[in-house]
């Protein structure tokens, strides 16, 4: 019930709000910029499965851990990173507009990710934990289309289009959403426990190395693209805040396999603690150059 029922529509949720976030001006500000949704769109659906994969074969993770880090990798950005982007002072509007992208993409890229590491890990020593043709890619192809794509397209149509909500209405099923996120992550822990302690430590360095390490490259895109400290705050932050629920449901839901969903569940734990480094570091840089300037 709680796999099937629960999570499905929780995550739905979570993806229906960040579609009320959107406002027109988002757009317009980054169809300005539109060199910045392009670097955090490559670094999302691009430098995120490369790092994930590089990571998992370097530490030995095995056939199935290694696929659960790529279902969090090839994830879009999580619902928080728009948040953690405004605190930290940086373009929430990109950050807003790069996770809507990215979720809507998902439907595409990540069956793609997954099919390309199942190939390969067939073709290797190693056995695959499921074959490419066993993967249920019509299951996988709908249930990211009903979960992630559809949900956001209707959030939206009633806040562009239709104007059905204002900007206190947006502030609770905001608070909603986050609380439906914690409910997500301490569910599947309990519900699965002693499957993800079991697995902890074999997956735990790869899921902290992965969070700093993306936020890193997303920050090093950003400079190598030219954009400001504002872009580069956002796009850093949706490399490293991934949708933790998306790779739980796929793991739970579609393949049915609670082992994979143990990097999904310990990286919604490391990746906060990523962000708040990150803020810190942030904060602190921008109290020394208000000191310098004074």
């Amino acid at each position: 019930m709680i796999d099937t029922l629960f999570l499905p529509l929780a995550l739905a949720f979570i993806m229906f709000s960040l579609g009320l976030a959107l406002r027109v001006d988002d757009f317009r500000s980054v169809v300005v910029h539109w060199r910045a949704l392009l670097i955090g769109l490559a670094g999302q659906i691009l430098m995120l499965p490369l790092l994930a994969a590089t990571l998992g074969v370097g530490l030995g993770l095995s056939p199935t851990m290694l696929l659960g880090l790529m279902l969090i990798a090839a994830s879009p950005g999580g619902v928080s990173s728009a948040f953690l982007t405004h605190l930290a002072r940086g373009n929430t509007a990109l950050s807003l507009v790069v996770s809507a992208f990215s979720s809507l993409l998902a439907v595409f890229s990540l069956p793609l990710v997954i099919k390309l590491l199942l190939g390969w890990q067939a073709s290797g020593l190693d056995a695959a934990p499921f074959s490419p043709g066993d993967m249920p890619l019509g299951k996988l192809l709908g249930g990211v289309l009903v979960v992630t794509t559809l949900p956001i397209v209707v959030g939206m149509l009633l806040r562009l289009r239709f104007k059905l909500i204002g900007e206190r209405g947006e502030r609770i099923v905001g608070r909603l959403a986050t609380g439906f996120f914690v409910a997500i992550v301490v569910v599947t822990f309990v519900s699965h426990r002693s499957t993800i302690i079991d697995g902890f430590p074999e997956v735990g360095t790869a899921t902290v190395l992965l969070n700093l390490l993306t936020m890193l490259g997303g920050a090093l895109l950003a400079w190598a693209g030219g954009l400001q400290r504002r872009e580069t705050i956002a796009i850093s932050l949706e490399c490293g805040l991934q949708n933790a629920g998306l790779g739980i449901f796929v793991a739970l839901a579609v393949f049915q396999q609670p082992e994979l969903a143990v990097p999904s569940v310990v990286y919604a734990l490391t990746m906060n603690l990523g962000a708040v480094i990150f803020l810190g570091i942030v904060r602190s840089q921008r109290h020394r150059a208000g000191l310098g300037a004074a």
